[in-house]
């Protein structure tokens, strides 16, 4: 059994009503409830977490270095400004999966650049909350790959 964490940046404890014509209107318990049924039909251990604090997003994947296997992660804003948690997912040594439920590619000139993409195993970006059904397969599937 392998502990996945799922860390959701800030704003997205209001999908559904942010924004929807880019977000869509699924909300952050709905994508969580699908991932933790995933992860029980699979046989792994789920943990979900938001905040709007970039200090509470570094902390949790400080401490996670002790607990989990695999990382998922929607930086959110923070893709495009976050040296910092950067750093801690890079000092983690967690392999990570970036996520984003919209092509960040086809919005804003500023969104197009990452912090996290070329330290990731992978980024899922474009699908609405299939996003982060498929980075979790992903996730899980490396597993039993080498990293």
């Amino acid at each position: 059994m392998a502990k996945i964490l799922v860390i959701h940046g800030p704003n997205l404890n209001v999908l559904g009503i942010r924004e929807p014509e880019h977000y869509g209107h699924t909300t952050l318990a709905d994508i969580d409830q699908r991932l933790q049924e995933l992860a029980s039909r699979d046989g792994h251990n789920l943990e979900s977490f938001q905040s709007n604090a970039e200090h509470a997003l570094i902390e949790k994947i400080q401490t996670a270095v002790r607990e989990a296997d695999r990382i998922i992660i929607n930086p959110a804003g923070l893709t495009h400004t976050s040296v910092a948690l950067r750093d801690a997912l890079l000092a983690a040594g967690i392999p990570f999966v970036e996520v984003h439920l919209s092509n960040i590619h086809a919005r804003d000139p500023f969104r197009e650049h990452s912090y996290f993409s070329d330290a990731a195993m992978g980024v899922v970006s474009g699908f609405g909350p299939l996003s982060y059904e498929l980075a979790y397969r992903a996730a899980v599937g490396s597993l039993t790959a080498k990293d």
